[in-house]
């Protein structure tokens, strides 16, 4: 029986429990979207919400909560001024948890635990990331024509 076991405990000490959750709640919100195991994103899931409920509540107090918990001051940062506003008109239910297949190893399930909305930044940043590798890929070919040509000119004059 489980009477009065509140929370998950994930195998680890109190210290590195907290450390573990601080730092995945601040991937969240920096990232949007995170790759973890079923367990870790559900214990992680409270710590979000109440962040975002601070990040709507907008006050110096509310800031300095979110200060305390999260790992830099750029992640509260873009709580307030991006993530709480886009949920303004929601009353809860800021996260998704969609399951991703096992890991390999020790088979452990993996999830994405996404903030609810952010499909439009995801696709941007997938955009992005996309023309980044078609640009580097462009360069890498000419790189290598070039190469050749230096190289094919080369052995001509050997000849």
């Amino acid at each position: 029986m489980r009477h009065r076991n509140a929370g998950y405990k994930l195998g680890r000490n109190t210290s590195h429990r907290r450390a573990l959750l601080r730092n995945l709640v601040t991937s969240i919100l920096m990232e949007d979207r995170v790759q973890t195991t079923v367990a870790k994103a559900k214990a992680a899931r409270p710590h979000v919400e109440k962040l975002i409920t601070l990040g709507k509540r907008g006050d110096l107090h509310a800031r300095r909560q979110a200060l305390a918990y999260l790992q830099t001051g750029d992640a509260v940062t873009r709580l307030f001024d991006t993530v709480a506003p886009r949920y303004s008109e929601r009353s809860g239910g800021y996260l998704r948890i969609v399951r991703a297949g096992f890991q390999r190893g020790d088979g452990a399930e993996k999830v994405y635990i996404e903030l609810v909305d952010a499909e439009q930044v995801l696709d941007e940043k997938r955009q992005k990331r996309a023309e980044a590798r078609a640009k580097k890929r462009e360069e890498m070919q000419k790189a290598m024509a070039e190469q050749e040509a230096a190289e094919g000119g080369g052995e001509e004059k050997v000849s």
